[in-house]
Formats: C-alpha cells, structure tokens, sequence
C-alpha cells in the first residue's frame, strides 16, 4: 500500500467519514457513482470493485461485462455539500478489465493514453478551462415554452443582492473546499448566465475537476432553491454555454509554446500543434459537441466560433492566442472556443491533445491568421481565405468522424464505435421530431 492510500484510510478514519463514492463517467460523461462502506476502500484498492459494465452506456459489450473500479487516491476529497455529520467523500476511479488491465473503453484512460504519448514525446499537458452555465429558476418552463432565468443582468453585471451573486460566491467557496482553485467567476452575456474559471492544471486533473465542478454547481444550485444548465444552448435569442480552454505544453519547466522575438512570441512547436488542431477539427467536433443542441450554439450566432480559423486575441476565431505578457514567457497559450459545456472532458482533452500532437509529429503549416470578425465576412471571402465551416449538425459531424483514423486512434476502436452509435441514435431520436416552429410556421398555411 503506498502513501496516498495510506492517508486515505487515515484520513477516513480520523474525519470519521461514513460513505466514501467512487466516481467515473460513461462515454458521453455522464458521472456515475457508487457508495462504498469504508471498511471496504482498503479492499477496492487491493482489488477495485466489480460491477456490470455492460449496463454503463458505452463501457462494455454483454459477453465482456465484468469489469473493476479501482479509485484513485490522489483524487480522494470530502463532500462539503453533505455537512459535517455522516460525512461523505468521493475517489475519482480508473476502470479494469478482470485481469487488471486497463479498460480501453474508460474515457478516463482515453486521455491518461494521449498524456502517456504526449510525455514520450517530452511535453506535459497544462489546460485552464472557463465554464459557461445557466442559472434558472428551476427546471420547468414557463408559459412561454421557454427556460426561466434567475436573473435579467448581462455581462459583468453586478446585482446588489441577486441570486446569482450569492450562487457564485456560495459555489467557489465549496469548489476550493475541495480542492479546486477558481481564477474568476462572473455573470455573464445572457439572462442568469454565470462562468466560473478554474485554475491551469494538468490536463488528467483538469478533466476529474470538471467533473467535480458540473456536481458542485448542480448541488449549490439546489441549495440555492435554483436549477442549474451545462445545456450548449437553452435560449434561442441569447449566447450558447461554451468551455473555452486555454492549452500549453511545458518541456520540464519550459514553456515549449514560447519562443522570444517569434511572432506573437509562438514556437514552432506552438504553431505546429494549432495547425493540428485546425486540420482534424472537423473530424472531432461530434466529440467536443456532441448533442444535437450543441449545433444550435455553433451556428446560432453570438461568439460560438464555427469556422476553421485562428488569430491573435480574436475571439471570432476558433483558436485563439490571447495577449501576450512580455515579461512572463510561461503564460503563452492557446485557447481553444468550440467546446460546449455539456462535453465529455475526458474525451475532448484527449482528441484535442492528439490533434495537437499529430500536428507537431508531421510538422503541420499553420495557415495565416485571421484579423477580421470571420462572421462578418462573406461566404466568398471565407473560402478565399481558407476559413471552412465546422459540421453544421450533429448528423454532419458523425459522417466526419466516422472517416477519421485519426480520431479512431485516439479513442480506441471501442470507445470510438461505441460513441458514434451513441450519437447515431440520438440523431435519429432527433430527425422524427416535429418541433414547435414547424407547426407554428407551416401548419396555418400547408
């Protein structure tokens, strides 16, 4: 038993902590959990705990349905939502296959497989996401047929009193209580929509920290006699809910994304690994948008990118240089716009991160950069300048990654098949819909 594992039994003990969760996620990254006593830890580190896979979306076909959850100590937090009595705390899990290996259809060791390659190829992966939600008064509609804000502020608005202000303040608070530094938290654009920054870490604790994060803020939300929405886009008339990341690779202490006197202070490397990004975009956005939702916000105007595109502090682009420091060369950066909040972070660190990868591996050309708003451009204009559209739907996104070895690599065989069918059948689902505007345009007239 090594040291960390030590302090957890310890620490379980001595907290007396009366429920200890194993946490993990399915394809899609919905969280899932179970409770274990915690006389047992000590055993599911040994040994990891068997369950069904084959009834966790995604994780395991019928006849390979045995797997193992085996928590992760350094992942190891108290719950502060539960209070001080019975307390709970919770383990983020690698899941196994019954002979102890890794599971290739755990989203988890997807993005623990492309950290692996990044480190052969001497870099670490450091991410900072910013993360857009909603806050509604509850989850029923109003009379409208329409989601009902807790608020009408807009952007960096300050409500003396308002709801949301109590909210942010309330869920940073619990957020560091477990461990998750928060940067900054705001209103923001639309009507009860707030983000909240997390600290820059490594990619692999960025994703376990999402996680954490969407189940804080779904728990303060309640608390708070409120509902709170990672849906990509609840409102027609006002902006999506994006998770815009900042990404860089660091070689030892190094900053391998900078580099002195080049232009906007970017490295080969820098460049090398947005050019990736850029070209296979389209073959991974069914990954970092994957609900039929989430092309509403791509393409429904507002500050969602949705062309292939990159500049210098230009937030039209899909790839984004923010400003540079002069005097702080470990700040270079790349932000990348066009993950919505609902995504699998497991699964689109891991696809951007290889992207990103095969873009320095085949010493990718980045094309010029864009100076101009790419909205406000014309369709001509675009496609002189190299800017193509991203997939315009979900049914178009899946047609793209299905034809990608690329994207199939860096997923595996399982969790790539998997994931399509998935999608596949919520496009389906979708497509036999009659919607309210159908029957409100056309049904007084045909």
């Amino acid at each position: 038993m090594n040291r960390q594992q030590e302090f957890v039994l310890r620490t379980i003990e001595e907290r007396d902590v009366r429920f200890v969760r194993l946490w993990f996620t399915d394809v899609v990254g919905q969280l899932k959990s179970v409770a274990l006593a915690p006389a047992e830890v000590e055993g599911a580190f040994e040994e990891g705990l068997g369950f069904d896979g084959s009834s966790v979306e995604g994780l395991a076909r019928i006849f390979e349905s045995d797997l193992l959850a085996q928590p992760d100590p350094s992942t190891f937090q108290i719950l502060p939502w539960r209070g001080d009595e019975e307390q709970t705390s919770r383990m983020f899990c690698d899941i196994l296959t019954p002979d102890g290996q890794p599971s290739a259809a755990d989203p988890r060791n997807v993005l623990k497989r492309q950290l692996a390659k990044a480190a052969d190829m001497g870099f670490t992966c450091y991410t900072h996401p910013e993360i857009e939600f909603y806050l509604l008064k509850s989850d029923e509609l109003g009379e409208d047929g329409q989601p009902v804000p807790v608020d009408q502020a807009g952007y960096f608005d300050h409500v003396p009193g308002g709801v949301a202000q109590d909210f942010r303040r309330t869920a940073v608070s619990m957020l560091e209580a477990v461990g998750i530094s928060v940067e900054f938290s705001h209103h923001e654009a639309g009507p009860g929509q707030n983000e909240i920054d997390l600290r820059y870490a490594d990619a692999l604790q960025t994703a376990d920290n999402i996680m954490t994060f969407r189940t804080v803020v779904k728990e303060v939300a309640l608390m708070t006699n409120c509902y709170a929405s990672f849906m990509p886009k609840p409102f027609s008339h006002h902006p999506g809910s994006g998770m815009h990341t900042h990404f860089s690779l660091f070689e030892g202490d190094s900053n391998a994304f900078f580099q002195a006197g080049a232009e906007f202070q970017l490295s080969t490397t820098a460049r090398q690994f947005m050019a990736g990004i850029l070209r296979h975009a389209p073959e991974f956005t069914a990954v970092t948008n994957q609900f039929v939702n989430s092309y509403k916000r791509l393409w429904g105007g507002g500050e969602a990118p949705s062309y292939l595109s990159w500049g210098h502090n230009n937030r039209s682009a899909l790839l984004r240089v923010p400003l540079y420091k002069p005097n702080k060369g470990q700040s270079a950066r790349i932000e990348y716009r066009g993950i919505d909040a609902a995504a699998n972070p497991y699964l689109s660190y891991a696809v951007l991160l290889g992207a990103g990868l095969k873009g320095i591996e085949e010493g990718y050309d980045l094309p010029p950069g864009a100076e101009d708003d790419i909205e406000s451009l014309s369709a001509a204009e675009r496609r002189a300048m190299g800017h193509d559209p991203l997939p315009a739907s979900l049914h178009d996104a899946v047609r793209v990654m299905e034809e990608s070895e690329l994207v199939a690599d860096i997923l595996g065989e399982q969790v790539f098949e998997n994931f399509l069918r998935n999608k596949r059948a919520d496009w389906n689902e979708y497509r036999q819909q009659v919607t309210r505007f159908e029957l409100q345009k056309n049904l007084g007239i045909l």
